[in-house]
This record gives structure tokens, sequence and C-alpha cells, in this order.
């Protein structure tokens, strides 16, 4: 995860039962989550410190639950389990897979090949994962099972791919396309695009309106997907008329739309399961400062979560508490 203005990087929960079959979603309160999300925390030994934090969605609660020297940042939780990605026992940014639960035990290394720096989704429950290896490994999505073992490659026949998100039902993957391999080359354009869960019928669902120049050369014209669990369309941040802002797309591509109206910032973000809640990270439009926030979608009620203890706290996801584990 890149601080801004560098460039930063957010992955709903994806919960479905299975591939082509219909998925149930309960009822829940706002007891029955955790967030979890990233905080750049520098200390004395390493400038490059990040820590992974947890709180009830009260915002109350915190705490630090990695408490080591390393790039550790979360982009998904499936249940009560923490996915996040690495450096420790590495090179510094050579990043692997891990898992922990809510408490942050029970570590385990997933992955023995390198990542990039990606959001990532599962379908099947938690069973399997698609991630995105990194570009020294290999230009496809992966999806593994828990134990990190390669099931399928999918390639999506553009020079960049990240940030992959199933549909609740398993069959289709967005994610965040682009015609060059990176940002900093000449004619670098990215939108959302999807593709069938096998690779196949690639399609380009957003476009970038073509008069608006306010976006830096970093910023995203479009951010990591998330698939809305319950409703149907597919929600990702994009730098437009001077700010960010969540826009959401049909799976068809023929509506788009902007899917919030706050006057912060607002880029990484991830839908409750059953789809009653959106938590975020938001900032001021000079991105000094970031702090997680919760809003109700059916009343559009937004609170502030954190304080300004920490500058940079991004990229949240929702854990099951322990209340509503099976």
């Amino acid at each position: 995860m890149k601080t801004f203005p560098a460039l930063c990087l957010s992955l709903a929960i994806t919960l479905v039962s299975c591939r082509g079959k219909e998925h149930k979603v309960n009822e829940s309160t706002n007891e029955d989550f955790l967030i979890a999300y990233n905080v750049y925390a520098p200390d004395s030994s390493n400038e490059d410190n990040y820590e992974i934090f947890i709180m009830d969605m009260e915002g109350s609660r915190k705490k630090n639950i990695t408490n080591q020297s390393d790039v550790a940042w979360t982009y998904l939780a499936i249940k009560e389990k923490i996915l996040f990605i690495s450096d420790r026992d590495t090179c510094s940014r050579c990043i692997y897979l891990y898992e922990m639960d809510a408490n942050g035990e029970n570590v385990k290394k997933i992955t023995d090949f390198k990542l990039r720096d990606s959001w990532m989704s599962s379908p099947y429950d938690g069973k399997e994962l698609i991630v995105n290896p990194h570009s020294d490994v290999d230009s496809a999505f992966y999806l593994i099972n828990q134990q990190g073992e390669v099931l399928q490659k999918i390639y999506t026949g553009l020079k960049n791919s990240s940030d992959p998100a199933f549909s609740p039902d398993g069959e289709l993957i967005t994610f965040r396309g682009g015609n060059r391999k990176s940002k900093r080359e000449e004619g670098y354009k990215e939108e959302i695009y999807i593709i069938n869960s096998d690779g196949s019928g690639l399609k380009q669902l957003t476009k970038y309106p073509d008069g608006d120049t306010t976006a830096p050369w970093y910023a995203y014209k479009a951010g990591p997907p998330k698939w809305h669990p319950t409703e149907n369309f597919i929600s990702y941040a994009s730098y437009q008329k001077g700010k960010y802002s969540l826009y959401a797309v049909s799976p068809d591509g023929k509506n788009q739309w902007k899917l919030t109206d706050n006057p912060q910032d607002e880029v990484y973000h991830t839908w409750s399961p059953d789809g009653r809640w959106l938590t975020l990270d938001v900032s001021d439009n000079e991105q000094t400062q970031f702090d997680i926030a919760l809003m109700n979608w059916e009343t559009k009620e937004m609170k502030i979560l954190t304080d300004s203890t920490f500058a940079y706290q991004q990229s949240p996801v929702f854990v099951l508490s322990s209340s509503q584990q099976e």
C-alpha cells in the first residue's frame, strides 16, 4: 500500500457459497463486524513500518494486531480470518501473503511466491483466493487454495491488470486494467474491466471523461473495484473534477454514475457481506490526513471512526466478530 500523494492502494469481501449458485446473505448488525485497516507507523528502527489495526464499528477498542517492524497491509478478510501481505523475514517490499486471526495470532504464511501490492478476492467462501503475483513472477491472476497452491492462472490480455474482485456468484471477475505496464509510460490509460472466471470475454466497463484534466498522473482514474454483495453494481474510486469520489458501474457497462457525494476524498472501500455497510478511507484534498469512516448504506449516514493519532489510516476491511463465528 503506497501512501498518497505518491500512490495508495483498497477489496471487497466477496463471500459466496459456490460458483454459479445463488448465495445467501445473513442479516447483521453493527455488532457483528470488526474493521481492520492499515496504518503507517514509522518508528526509530524502520521508517517504512506499516501496522494493521482493528477496531469495532463504533471506532472503539483500537488495537495494533501486528506489532512488527515490517510492511503489513490487509486487503481482505474472510469471516474472522484476516489476509495480509508482508515483507517480514525477507527483503524490503518483497511481499508474500499471510493470514492471522483478529487478535493478530495464529499467523501463517500462505504463498511461496511474491505478490504485487494489489487487492485480492475470494470465491467459495474463502476456500480459494484470487491474487496478483509480482510482475517478476507472472502477468496472470492466480487462483490459489488455502495452502497457497496455484490452481489456475487467469490471463486478461492487458499489459497491466490488478485488484481482482469476484462477483457474488463467482462467475465473473472485475479488475483495474491498463493499456501500458506502468502509469509512468506516456499514453497510459486505466479503466475497470470484467472477464469470465476462466479469463475469457474481456470487456471494458468504464470510460474516464475525456474533458477532465484535473487528475495528477499518479492518481486513480479507475481505482480498485468492489462488487456490491446484494445490489447489481461495481463500485470504484476515481479522481474527477479535482477530487476522489466513489463511482459505480453496472456489470454490463451500460450505466455509470457517481455513487457518493461527500466533501472528503474517498478511495479505498469495502462492503459488508450483507451490503448494509460501507467502510472507506477519507482524506482532505491535500491528502495530509486519512481516516477510516463507516457509512450506513440505507441512510447514507457516515461517521469518522479514527482520529489524527496517525496521518495515514487506509484500506479498511470487515472482519467477522468472534460472537458471530460458527
